[in-house]
């Protein structure tokens, strides 16, 4: 049973014979390489300070104004900073710099000098001054700003160094294989840097990672004339792990210590945070099974233990979402999202009374915490509207009462102003490719700043449908459906299911070209209906939707693929014989595994980066969503694709990236080797020198390979 939730006519059903005029997209649109084709965009930010009011670029002036005023009034020209940049001996700039501004008179800025390295600027208006605050050699990396200081922190090789005015202090001196200052754990648990300044920036926190331990994988350069072997350090599911810890360095003392975070030290550190008081540092201390959080206290200065202050578990795992966020001024309460009644939400701890309580509820997820405004109410992002849609809230922390200040259906992210009396609204939808609005705290638009053109009106796109079917267990799984731009429904078509699959990841989404993007709509436009299911397993529909696949990966992903193969039969204009699938990643591997394990549904399959078999994948994704092989070696057997080519029937092709450093090219080696041992046919190619995926120019060449073949066989 299926219940229509919208019909997306793409850039205005036109007539087939002015269809003819319009231009067709080409691998190189596809291929991300033509800016033309993307929706244009304009920048705005808040001014610093009290003021509500946004700036933005306009020419060679930067503007400010007020929400709701009828006109803008000029902050600064590129003129007018060449002659600060004269007046203070400073090179000529060529376009304005990008400035953070920290009130209305001045801001902040880097600009790369010609000998490489980058320069922190501060300019101020009212003195025309423009002072070069420190400058960061042309090494450094991770760069990361304490703004009330203006110290900053970089990384060169494996150590962690500090700009302080004038003055670099070297942090760390660190042999080979232990690195400071970095992401660790492969950037999984919300982990997307290493450098955490105190608020007042007398202290930073940073990941000090031992990898000597780790196993070496070797990835093959081919640019020199004898190839050489590229080591990494890759830590396969069940094998031993990195070593992480956390440091706080005092810059005024020169002093380090190490957070005692016990053992065994095979666990992940995540959720940094550090209390408003710059004297605590608290650590989510997540257990190597995943199935147990910590979240810690630890004093500063000594790198003591204080207090367990909450403690998490779930049989199938446990995956923070980001640090704390300490109310402003408090030193007792903050705010953490979890998972705890099968949703996302926020809750309100207090490190005193170790008490928590739900902040809002609802069969709904959160999928961002975005900031206080200061007088007991937190703004937050969910999917309480419809899990195709990210909406904006602002809710009260004592009484749970919650305001909507995003209408317009589609996908919005917000900036509040810090009087939090207004927002800058940006979003898309099924029907605007781009815009940005500016609601007041009631959710009234007070004015539309700007709204994109459709970049694609000229071009050959078809009808985009998003529909609703049902998996086994009676979840709503979201289904998008691309027709050929010159669809007879007389005829039939062939169909190309585009899958990933996994975590993380939702395909199907109210924004522009409900997230199909060009390279869907160029396969459609080839002549091809081209389906999408998010199945169970997906991001953001909550935990049982998710968890469904633990210690089975791709099991329950491909029965609901298959729910969407029965959908797609109903349809008088699809040819069941004439079925494929394509995917990359995840996506490689639900599509070598809807072949291998339907070969009398899918005619035809094209997998990139295919995950082979999970115990070649990393410890922190693989062991998350598998456990480790000797747990679950029933699982690992199940999933495994490079022992059961002896079900291959049809055409396959695979293509893998030789130095692909997430899944490494011995996933899709060893599923040939098997294939040639059951005297198995298939079609190989491989993208020399790319990492996980193929970009540039040499993109366009793998959309064309992909099209190709399908045409060829499908």
């Amino acid at each position: 049973m299926k219940k229509t939730i919208i019909t997306i006519i793409a850039m205005m059903l036109v007539v087939t014979s002015f269809a003819q005029e319009k231009k067709m997209l080409t691998p190189v649109d596809a291929s991300y390489n033509n800016r033309d084709v993307y929706p244009k965009s304009k920048s705005y930010k808040w001014l610093g300070g009290e003021f509500d009011k946004f700036v933005f670029i306009d020419g060679d002036e930067i503007k400010y104004q007020g929400a709701g005023e009828k006109s803008s009034h000029t902050l600064i020209t590129l003129n007018q900073i060449n002659s600060i940049a004269k007046h203070n001996d400073a090179k000529e700039f060529k376009r304005l710099p990008n400035i953070n501004w920290i009130d209305a008179t001045s801001g902040y800025f880097y600009r790369r000098n010609d000998d490489g390295s980058t320069a922190l600027i501060l300019l101020t208006i009212d003195n025309k001054s423009m002072h070069t605050v420190t400058t960061l050699p042309a090494e450094a990396e991770n760069i990361t700003l304490c703004e009330p200081t203006m110290r900053v922190a970089y990384t060169i090789g494996n150590d962690l160094y500090i700009a302080d005015c004038k003055k670099q202090i070297r942090v760390t001196k660190n042999p080979e294989h232990v690195i400071a200052g970095q992401s660790v754990h492969r950037n999984e648990f919300a982990i997307d840097g290493g450098i955490f300044w105190s608020p007042d920036g007398s202290r930073l926190a940073y990941y000090s990672m031992d990898e000597s331990m780790v196993t070496d994988y070797p990835l093959v350069d081919i640019t020199s004339r004898i190839a050489e072997v590229k080591n990494i350090k890759y830590p396969m599911a069940g094998m031993t792990s990195h070593i992480v810890k956390l440091h706080v360095y005092d810059v005024k003392k020169g002093k380090d210590v190490v957070m005692k975070t016990g053992k065994p030290e095979e666990h992940y550190l995540t959720a940094i945070t550090w209390n408003n008081d710059n004297e605590k540092v608290y650590i989510g201390i997540l257990n190597r099974g995943q199935d147990t959080l910590n979240f810690n206290e630890y004093n500063a200065k000594n790198g003591k233990f204080i207090q367990t202050i909450f403690h998490d578990e779930d049989a199938q795992y446990v995956e923070p979402q980001g640090p704390a966020h300490f109310l402003p001024g408090s030193t007792t309460e903050f705010l953490w999202l979890a998972q705890r009644d099968g949703y996302y939400h926020l809750w309100l701890h207090n490190t005193e009374t170790l008490e928590a309580r739900q902040i809002e509820k609802g069969d709904y997820v959160v999928t961002s915490f975005d900031g206080f405004d200061g007088h007991g109410n937190a703004y937050y992002t969910s999917t309480e509207v419809s899990p195709l849609q990210r909406h904006f809230y602002v809710v009260n922390m004592e009484t749970g009462k919650k305001t909507r200040i995003t209408k317009e259906h589609g996908t919005h992210t917000v900036i509040p102003s810090k009087s939090g009396k207004q927002f800058l609204d940006f979003y898309s939808s099924t029907d605007v490719p781009r815009a940005v609005d500016v609601q007041d705290e009631k959710g009234r638009c007070i004015d539309k700043l700007f709204k994109a053109e459709n970049p694609l009106q000229e071009y050959n796109l078809g009808v985009t449908e998003i529909d609703s079917i049902k998996a086994e267990d009676g979840q709503i799984l979201y289904t998008r459906i691309i027709k050929p731009y010159n669809f007879d429904p007389s005829q039939k078509y062939p169909v190309i299911v585009y899958v990933y699959g996994g975590p993380h990841a939702q395909l199907i989404t109210d924004t522009w070209l409900a997230g199909a993007g060009i390279y869907l709509n160029y396969l459609a436009q080839e002549g091809f209906v081209v389906f999408t299911v998010d199945n169970r397993g997906s991001a953001d529909r909550g935990e049982a939707f998710e968890q469904v696949i633990h210690r089975q990966c791709g099991q329950m992903e491909m029965h609901d693929q298959m729910a969407g193969i029965e959908y797609l039969k109903t349809k008088p204009y699809i040819d069941p014989e004439r079925i494929g699938s394509d995917g990359w990643s995840y996506g490689g591997f639900m599509s070598t595994s809807l072949k291998i394990n339907y070969p009398e549904t899918f005619k035809v399959s094209v997998a990139g980066g295919p995950v082979i078999n999970w115990k070649y994948y990393e410890i922190m994704y693989g062991e998350r969503y598998m456990d480790t092989p000797e747990e679950n070696p029933e699982g690992y057997e199940l999933t495994a694709l490079d022992n059961k080519t002896d079900k291959l029937e049809g055409k396959l092709l695979i293509i893998h990236c030789t130095t692909d450093p997430t899944v490494v090219w011995q996933h899709s080696l060893s599923f040939l080797e098997n294939a040639i041992h059951n005297g198995k046919q298939m079609d190989y190619f491989a993208y020399p020198g790319h990492d996980h995926n193929v970009y540039g120019m040499d993109r366009a060449h793998l959309i064309e390979k992909i099209t190709e073949y399908f045409k060829d066989n499908l």
